[in-house]
């Protein structure tokens, strides 16, 4: 019988991917897009648009190949499987666009773009599915998805400590830094993957293989819980995706410091996520997964006001709100994918049908529509407002850039606390559908009598 609780070991091992991986999800949101713009002389406006389509033509990928995914079988697994696939791709398509010259045009951005999404939405999609199968248990799946976001958060500090050596051993230049990233990326995606695939178990696939499509994914949103839950990803999502986005032009321009320091900054504030993982762990566990959510969000919104009143150039008090605004970065992430998980088992008692993949597939889909909204909006309105996006430019634009920074992800985040308080599915009600499933599977598991006479009929033939 499968355990409740993981060892600290096998969640290390199924976290280990998340480092490459969160090294590659930061600069596709932080890093590439000014790289593209002030390094190889991409236009903002089209840039912006190429990450905001991409991303939104990828979420057409997702329902497809999370149906895909539970309908496999093989004597290596779903998840697992899928998880190997998908690695290469995203290998390819690191080299691809982290080692690009100056002279790439727009469509190069557009292609490999494309190939990348799909890579990661593969390896992704497979991992987020993977766990969930690691426990039945409400708490214990808060606990696995806290492991996997301190990866994430791990990948993410490792990645900007990048620039800092590169500094100390004498190479300098952003061109310089996106190039090390990549080649973090490369060096140990395959050796995380590989340690993941030998020493995490997966739950046995059920033996039936139901239909998972388009009309099967949309039938889930409609589902009261997946709804809300839904909307709550999306608003906690593209909040930060706005301040990342923008974190250095608002830095830089607006609070005056240097490319350099911004960078230990945003280090500080991923620090701050890491310490705040364990943190609303410990919360969820006593007052219910979609509370401490909430509390992450009010607390969020008033620490982010709060960067309005900081005094341009003063580190020491921008070093102090950047841990403070990084406490609750993790609760989204984790919590969200944990109550992904107690749906599965509700869509599993309602229908019958393992779908776990398509669900997590649903929860890439607001994902990806987030950080794209994200920075498509932002950079083509800054476009529009005459904001100059290279180094030195005027001061024309920089209130709508505050605005974009500050105002937007405070709003989005409050509402996202208000919608996620009235999440039904709570940690009664998650243990009444685990024991009437436990209930359903004892009774449609053969008696010992069945399968004795099963037996006799095999060795008589």
């Amino acid at each position: 019988m499968q355990s409740d609780r993981r060892s600290g070991w096998t969640l290390a091992a199924l976290a280990g991917p998340c480092l490459p991986m969160a090294g590659l999800g930061l600069p596709l949101v932080v890093y590439l897009p000014e790289h593209y713009t002030n390094e190889l002389g991409l236009p903002l406006g089209a840039v912006g648009l190429a990450f905001m389509g991409v991303r939104l033509l990828d979420i057409l990928f997702d329902p497809f190949i999370g149906g895909v995914m539970d309908r496999t079988r093989s004597r290596f697994g779903r998840f697992k499987l899928w998880f190997a696939i998908g690695t290469p791709v995203v290998m390819l398509a690191t080299y691809m666009l982290f080692m690009a010259r100056p002279g790439v045009g727009v469509g190069y951005l557009w292609l490999w773009l494309l190939v990348i999404y799909a890579g990661f939405s593969i390896t992704t999609l497979a991992q987020l599915a993977w766990a969930a199968g690691l426990s039945a248990n409400y708490d214990q799946r808060s606990r696995i998805y806290a492991w996997w976001q301190a990866g994430n958060v791990v990948g993410i500090i490792l990645v900007l400590t990048l620039a800092p050596l590169l500094s100390a051993v004498g190479v300098s230049g952003d061109a310089a830094g996106v190039a090390a990233m990549g080649w973090f990326i490369l060096a140990l995606m395959p050796v995380t993957v590989a340690l993941a695939i030998a020493a995490v178990p997966e739950r046995a696939a059920p033996p039936a293989v139901h239909k998972a499509g388009l009309a099967e994914y949309l039938a889930l949103i409609r589902r009261p819980s997946v709804f809300k839950l839904l909307l709550a990803d999306l608003f906690v999502g593209v909040g930060p995706a706005i301040t990342g986005g923008l974190f250095f032009f608002y830095f830089e321009r607006v609070k005056l410091f240097e490319h350099a320091a911004s960078g230990t900054l945003l280090l500080i504030y991923f620090i701050g996520g890491l310490i705040g993982a364990p943190i609303w762990t410990r919360m969820a566990f006593r007052t219910g997964k979609h509370v401490a959510l909430a509390i992450s969000g009010v607390f969020y919104a008033v620490v982010i006001a709060a960067v309005y009143f900081l005094p341009a150039g003063n580190y020491p008090g921008a070093a102090v709100m950047m841990f403070l605004i990084g406490l609750p970065y993790s609760a989204g992430a984790f919590l969200l994918r944990a109550m992904m998980a107690d749906i599965a088992d509700e869509e599993r008692l309602a229908s019958g049908v393992d779908r776990t993949g398509l669900l997590f597939a649903i929860l890439s889909g607001t994902v990806k529509i987030g950080s794209a909204l994200a920075i498509g909006i932002t950079f083509v309105g800054l476009e529009l407002i005459g904001f100059d996006a290279r180094t030195g430019g005027g001061d024309q634009g920089l209130v709508g850039l505050q605005v974009m920074f500050l105002v937007l992800p405070i709003l989005l985040s409050l509402l996202a606390s208000w919608i996620i308080l009235s999440f039904p599915l709570t940690a009664e009600r998650h243990a009444q559908i685990r024991a009437a499933l436990a209930e359903r599977d004892s009774a449609e598991a053969p008696s010992s009598s069945d399968e004795e006479t099963h037996a006799a009929v095999r060795t008589a033939e």
